[in-house]
């Protein structure tokens, strides 16, 4: 069975060979994401050179995800890469860059001090460390440790209900969107958005490149972000919950309230939904999740999430592939208890008289209603595939495409299951072409029926037109 629900991979230290990004694309992996907030060039031409290697040599089309870091504070380095601190311990931050132990670090934004006052909060690797400001000295803020924790190099600091006066698109990002875009990248996720105003700010990039391909994933991580949410879903591609800073920045016991109310707006809208941070966050030490995880994982597929997306799992864990395993399992016993049809129910009244939307929703209920094993979608440009994917059909959409941008493009869609074939031409051809498909992807048994919906003659027509079903 096909997991509808997509999963995205972070690749870093424990996954950065050729080897181990082969094996996460072999276990199911749909996208590969990489943080820039932790690599460079050189890094990020190794991972897209693996990963389009390997599609080849596997006959796959995993899709490539880059995470700008966006304007965020990260702390300096320490002496051993790392340092620990105790509560109660008082630690320095200092605006000049030294080498961090347990009584001090740096900071890469040197105003912090400018933005500081008594008593704020100030939050280290999403809540790891919280410090307390006690002191303000030259060129130094003093804080009192809340907890205890373990840091390491240039984690993400931010101070709750501060805002940092820093561009949104720094130099580094500038030129992290241009190497996306040289390096073929399919999807670039945009941290610390604030307005649809900085989703825009890249899109301009994108249209100064000529770069019609890459799709913008938004992370929703602070308060003025939820306050802007509809304005920034209406111009972004997706939406990522995440679910880290997000906990930080508002009150976490509030983040599973905020997942729903996100992943409903992408629902409204027709984009794409991603739960992100922690999913399975105890595999990064142990082989088996807690009960816990299981049921966040589940649940994230239960609220209707396009993608579920692992992090330090798969970039430091110690148990990258038996996650990725295990998230599998998760997923496709998950989906057994979806209500396909309340899907259909519920979005059915947001259908216009557009063509594509009406055939779509007739097809995800016939699908439904008939148990058909497949959906078969040629296109071009995967419009029609997205559509579908809206209405959360109950059987995999598989979307046959001669364009391997379209094909890669599709990877974060729900159900979606992308296939790069060489022609779209005759529908007798289309036809032998989707039961031969099927039959490789799908268990099937005679009787079986099978849904093929398009857009006829293929090349000539943008909007979708028919639906044939057909019996195995």
């Amino acid at each position: 069975m096909i997991n509808k629900t997509k999963v995205i991979a972070t690749v870093g230290p424990a996954t950065m060979d050729k080897e181990q990004i082969r094996r996460l694309m072999e276990n199911g992996t749909d996208v590969i994401r990489v943080n820039m907030s932790h690599a460079n060039y050189n890094f990020c031409t190794d991972v897209a050179n693996s990963v389009n290697e390997l599609n080849k040599e596997l006959k796959l089309s995993v899709a490539l995800m880059m995470d700008l870091m966006g304007p965020e504070i990260r702390i300096g380095r320490f002496l051993n890469g790392q340092a620990y601190f105790r509560k109660g311990d008082k630690v320095k931050i200092c605006m000049d860059d030294v080498i961090g132990d347990s009584t001090k670090f740096s900071v890469s934004y040197p105003n912090l001090i400018k933005n500081i006052n008594y008593n704020d909060i100030i939050s280290v690797k999403a809540g790891t460390l919280m410090l307390e400001v006690i002191d303000i000295e030259n060129e130094i803020i003093v804080c009192e440790a809340l907890n205890d924790a373990l840091i390491e190099d240039r984690q993400a600091l931010s101070v709750k209900n501060v805002k940092i006066d820093l561009p949104f698109l720094s130099n580094k990002d500038e030129t992290d969107v241009v190497m996306a875009h040289k390096l073929g990248f399919d999807f670039i996720a945009l941290s610390h958005v604030f307005t649809a105003e900085n989703v825009l700010e890249v899109n301009d990039m994108l249209i100064n490149l000529k770069n019609d391909h890459i799709s913008l994933i938004t992370k929703i991580e602070n308060q003025e972000a939820m306050d802007n949410l509809d304005q920034i879903a209406r111009v972004s591609d997706g939406l990522m919950v995440a679910r880290g800073d997000l906990g930080v920045e508002l009150s976490i016991e509030r983040v599973p309230g905020l997942q729903k109310k996100i992943i409903n707006k992408c629902h409204e809208l027709g984009i794409v939904s991603i739960v992100s941070t922690e999913l399975l966050s105890s595999m990064e030490k142990t082989n088996r999740p807690t009960r816990a995880e299981v049921s966040d994982v589940a649940n994230a597929v239960l609220d209707g999430a396009d993608a579920v997306m692992l992090t330090g799992e798969t970039t430091v864990g110690k148990y990258p592939i038996e996650t990725l395993n295990m998230m599998e399992k998760i997923i496709k016993s998950a989906e057994l208890d979806l209500d396909y049809m309340e899907y259909i129910r519920k979005y059915s009244d947001n259908v216009t008289d557009d063509i594509t939307g009406v055939i779509s929703l007739n097809v995800a209920e016939s699908a439904a209603r008939l148990k058909c094993c497949a959906i078969i979608a040629p296109t071009n440009s995967g419009y029609t595939a997205r559509k579908m994917s809206r209405f959360r059909p109950s059987c995999p959409i598989i979307a046959v495409s001669p364009n391997i941008d379209t094909v890669k493009s599709l990877q974060l869609h729900f159900a979606v299951t992308p296939v790069l074939i060489d022609e779209l031409n005759s529908f007798d051809k289309i036809s032998d072409i989707a039961k031969e498909i099927t039959f490789k992807l799908v268990s099937t048994k005679p009787g079986d029926k099978i849904i093929i919906t398009g857009g006829y003659p293929f090349k000539d027509v943008k909007i979708t037109n028919f639906m044939k079903i057909e019996e195995l």
